[in-house]
């Protein structure tokens, strides 16, 4: 079905026509949107000029985790996304898989844990270091079933942040003895020392890849944000509210990040643009020590935290309304 002239789309089938056309049609720019306010892509399709413009993003509610738990280890996509290990009183082994609409067991965890950074998909997942009354240094690799041990970090740690991919991960921040700086890359078998962080901190979220990735927030409710090239960080566009024990979701140039604490829960949900954050959808439950998974457009935030300092199970997800503005 063609994408009508003018008006709302969801963001699947803005997905779904895109990838059609997209295989037969190059990206290319055209004068005439110039006008128009940021478009997100200017495209050429069915013998149209079209400017795909995202608008707000909104939260709804999903379905919940079979396990309320906090500080778990999130990857994959929204409709096919992984909540791994986390802390419900104890520590926790388990792994939920999510469709999209459920959450259904998955393969355990080798070591239960919690505050550990995950990465990856729902089928090639990867999740490293962590807490289980002391630091670890252990990564675990999902093959879509079951967790098989991989490569162990240079520096045990925990509450850092976890992106990429299985066989190209990054983790960064963190505490182990003491709050670190430092960067490691994984290449699906070994970790190697990437660059340090210019600000070491912990409990902040991260996105994106292992060449082009993203960290914000952190203990102390800090703004700041940094860009990661493969090699080293750089700042990058502040948080309009800083804060710590958020979640992200996303790439380098479309982040995401919602909830946290800031000495009470909040709610707020911000979108980076490769450049600055502007305020996006409030969640509906505020709360810290969340997970994240998804994209910008299709983001996904479960369990942690409420205003009443109860761990909660509950999923939320976020969607941006698209508007396609097609020129004769």
């Amino acid at each position: 079905m063609p994408l009508p002239s003018s008006g709302q789309i969801s963001f699947s089938q803005l997905a779904a026509e895109l990838g059609n056309a997209c295989s037969n049609v190059g990206l290319r720019a055209y004068s005439a949107c110039a006008n128009l306010a940021s478009p997100d892509s200017i495209i050429e399709l069915y013998g149209k000029s079209c400017c795909v413009v995202y608008g707000a993003g909104t939260w709804s509610a999903g379905g919940a985790l079979i396990t309320a738990r906090r500080s778990s280890a999130g990857a994959g996509t929204q409709n096919e996304s992984l909540a791994s290990g986390g802390y419900t009183g104890a520590n926790v082994s388990c792994t939920e898989e999510y469709n999209g609409t459920s959450w259904s067991a998955g393969g355990a965890l080798i070591t239960a844990r919690h505050a550990l950074a995950g990465a990856g998909t729902q089928n090639e997942g990867l999740v490293a270091g962590g807490f289980t009354g002391a630091n670890v240094s252990c990564t675990e690799e999902y093959n879509g079933t079951s967790w098989s041990a991989g490569g162990v970090l240079i520096i045990a740690r925990y509450a850092h942040i976890g992106v990429g991919t299985q066989n190209e991960g990054l983790v960064a921040g963190g505490v182990s003895n003491t709050i670190v700086s430092c960067t490691e890359e994984y290449n699906g078998t070994s970790w190697s020392a990437g660059g340090a962080l210019i600000t070491a901190r912990y409990d902040l979220a991260g996105v994106g890849t292992q060449n082009v990735g993203l960290a914000a927030g952190g203990i102390g409710n800090v703004t700041c944000t940094e860009e990661y090239n493969g090699t080293s960080w750089s700042v990058g566009g502040a948080l309009i509210v800083g804060r710590r024990l958020l979640a992200g979701a996303g790439t380098q140039n479309a982040g995401l990040v919602a909830g946290g604490y800031t000495g009470a829960n909040v709610s707020c949900t911000e979108e980076y643009n490769g450049t600055s954050w502007s305020a996006g959808g409030v969640l509906i439950i505020a709360r810290f020590l969340l997970t994240g998974a998804g994209s910008q457009g299709a983001g996904l935030v479960a369990g942690g935290i409420n205003s009443g300092f109860a761990i909660v199970g509950c999923t939320e997800e976020y969607t941006k309304s698209v508007t396609s503005i097609c020129l004769a």
